[in-house]
Order: C-alpha cells, then sequence, then structure tokens
C-alpha cells in the first residue's frame, strides 16, 4: 500500500498516470479533495489504480451539476445521459408526475426532482444494490425494487406524465469490448441489452402506453444504429417516435409520445 506520506499532488498524479488514468491531474484533484485523511487517500489511490472505477471510489459522481452517490457494482451514470433528463425535464408539467425505470442510482430521477420541486417521483429496478443506493439519493421519494412496470403501484397506470428508462442497450456480444471499469465492476444486466442491445427497450416501449398518461412521454437512451429497429418497436407500441441527438456528448435519445 502507498504511504501517506508519499502522496504529495505532484506522486499521486505520477502514480495515477503510471496506472494508465487518461485524466490523471484532474483524478488526483477528486481523490485528494474527497479523503478526510492521509490513509484514506492512499486507500482510495491503490484502489483506482487497480482499476476500480474512480466513481465507485470516490463513492459518488458528477450528472447534471449535482452529487450522485454511487455504490460499489452499481451502475455509474454518464455524462451523455444528461441530454436525456435536461429533455426530460422539459416535458414535465409543475406538479406532473414522473417515472425513472431501470434507475440505478436514480440520477435521472434525482434531476427531476431538482427541477420540479411539486413533481411525484417513483423509481424502479431490478437489482437490490441499485434500489438501496437510489434510495440514498432520492430522499422523499418512492423507490421500488422489481422488474421494470411490474414493481410500479397500480394507480400509476394512465398517469405518468414522462417515463425515463435508461434500459441497458449494449448487444451481448459486444460486453467483452467494454472498458474493463464496467464491464468488471458493474452488474452485467445494467449493460447487457441482449443479441442486438433492444431486449428491455421492447419491453418498455411496448407496455409503456398502459401507463402513460395521455399526453405522457417515453425516453431511452440508444446507439445511432438501433435507431430504425427501436423507433419500430415505439411505433408498434402505439407512441409516436422523436429523434434527438447531442453531438457534443455523442448522446441519442428516443423519444415517444402517447
Amino acid at each position: 500500500m502507498a504511504s501517506p506520506h508519499t502522496l504529495t499532488p505532484s506522486s499521486l498524479t505520477h502514480r495515477l498516470r503510471a496506472a494508465g488514468c487518461v485524466f490523471a491531474e484532474d483524478e488526483a484533484h477528486l481523490l485528494a479533495t474527497t479523503a478526510h485523511t492521509p490513509d484514506q487517500l492512499a486507500s482510495m489511490t491503490d484502489r483506482r489504480c487497480a482499476g476500480i472505477p474512480l466513481e465507485h471510489v470516490l463513492g459518488w459522481a458528477r450528472f447534471c451539476g449535482m452529487r450522485i452517490a454511487v455504490d460499489p457494482g452499481v451502475f455509474v451514470p454518464r455524462p451523455r445521459t444528461e441530454h436525456l433528463a435536461r429533455h426530460a425535464a422539459t416535458l414535465l408539467p409543475p406538479h406532473g408526475t414522473a417515472v425513472d425505470l431501470c434507475c440505478g442510482t436514480g440520477a435521472l430521477g434525482a434531476h427531476l426532482a431538482r427541477t420540479h420541486p411539486g413533481l411525484t417521483l417513483h423509481a424502479a429496478d431490478i437489482d437490490p444494490a441499485s434500489v438501496a443506493c437510489a434510495r440514498r439519493n432520492l430522499p422523499g421519494h418512492h423507490v421500488h425494487h422489481g422488474d421494470l412496470f411490474t414493481a410500479l403501484p397500480h394507480h400509476l397506470r394512465g398517469h405518468i406524465d414522462v417515463l425515463v428508462a435508461n434500459v441497458p442497450y449494449v448487444p451481448t456480444d459486444q460486453i467483452a469490448l467494454l472498458p474493463p471499469e464496467a464491464r468488471d465492476h458493474e452488474a452485467r444486466r445494467a449493460l447487457d441489452g441482449g443479441p442486438d442491445g433492444l431486449d428491455l427497450a421492447r419491453r418498455v416501449a411496448a407496455d409503456a402506453h398502459h401507463w402513460l398518461a395521455p399526453t405522457g412521454h417515453l425516453l431511452i437512451e440508444v446507439n445511432d444504429h438501433q435507431l430504425p429497429q427501436a423507433s419500430a418497436a415505439f411505433t408498434r407500441g402505439g407512441l409516436t417516435p422523436q429523434v434527438l441527438t447531442c453531438p457534443r456528448t455523442d448522446a441519442t435519445v428516443l423519444v415517444g409520445h402517447r
């Protein structure tokens, strides 16, 4: 283990760079400002140099200007998903109802709750660790454990104004191509979207119209090459698809209008 006295800002940066951290200076600053003691900094540095995702080492991730708690093994919210979060917020009425399916940390729901103080918010995930993490990030809101819509209370049917579902959309045979930080430290079911990456997206699109309000919206994130199949799934589910892209973050969001 590193000796605490060796971790000056320059030596910390050097260790991180030698371990392959591309943004070593930025990570060194985050580690140093998050650690409470020299021993904790040394331990955090060792874990990061061993390949543990930075967010799991820090215990939080930055998302839409917020610090979102991230527990070990839980899917880390990606910067590209901020595009989905911000557009979803524009579709919500002031005192609307929103649902964050496949919520992971609950980052999407947290942004919607922050931008809409009068929001009724429900979130759900099949992974118990994610549910526990989301409950920390969504105090005062409803976080359920279960598989997609089966986790939600029945009274929400027909009353959801905005449904965000950051479903896994990596094709199974491409999981091995992901960075080790993702494939080795995040739950596989938070990444694996089936043979073409759209298994969960199709399930959500097929049932969403039963749960959305008459003017409700469904938003998911996909890759560009998945748009034809995902759009077709939305259409089969009675939704009118709209594509939103953000070249800066390489984000592609599919919005379904009831």
